[in-house]
């Protein structure tokens, strides 16, 4: 099974020609006995393309399935369907900054990816242009600061410190 997203959301779509049934490898036999294809089939169905006579049906329905779905995200502009996917890479980047610790090489690949296209496509991705830039600059800022080693504390480090009003020497 593979899928296809549309405004609508994702759709699972059946591989074609499997209509249900293993694809034409010839393992299912729908429970008819017999390996698919095999004399043992009831009533002298006929397997086209490894498909049997009932699943031709169901084959023909997922490709007009399919074709609809096809039409519905053609409907859309490339743009939108384009800013999903960068708010999605925006979330998987975040997803591993939360992990604790931080899974930063992973990050990395997602805000990098993110980079890519934001900041080739630019004005072209439309009215999300300027919102996934600031989304990128943000997740880079959160990226960097998490990627930074804290500063250091000279009294966490247990350094002396003068007493205040004294000089030390250079």
């Amino acid at each position: 099974m593979s899928s296809l997203w549309t405004p609508g959301g994702e759709h699972r779509v059946p591989r074609e020609g499997a209509g249900g049934h293993d694809g034409g490898r010839g393992g299912y036999d729908g429970g008819r006995g017999g390996p698919a294809g095999s004399p043992g089939r009831a009533g002298g169905e006929v397997e086209v393309d490894g498909v049997a006579g009932d699943g031709i049906a169901e084959a023909e329905l997922a490709a007009e399935e399919l074709a609809a779905l096809e039409a519905e995200l053609a409907a859309v502009p490339a743009a939108d369907v384009v800013a999903n996917h960068c708010y999605g890479l925006f979330e998987l980047a975040a997803v591993h900054l939360r992990q604790q610790p931080p899974r930063l090489d992973q990050a990395a690949v997602a805000i990098d990816a993110l980079g890519a296209v934001v900041e080739r496509l630019g004005a072209r991705l439309g009215a999300s242009a300027a919102q996934l830039q600031e989304g990128l600059t943000s997740i880079r800022l959160v990226y960097v600061q998490l990627a930074s080693p804290p500063p250091a504390d000279p009294d966490a480090a247990g350094a002396e410190v003068p007493p205040a009003g004294t000089e030390t020497a250079s």
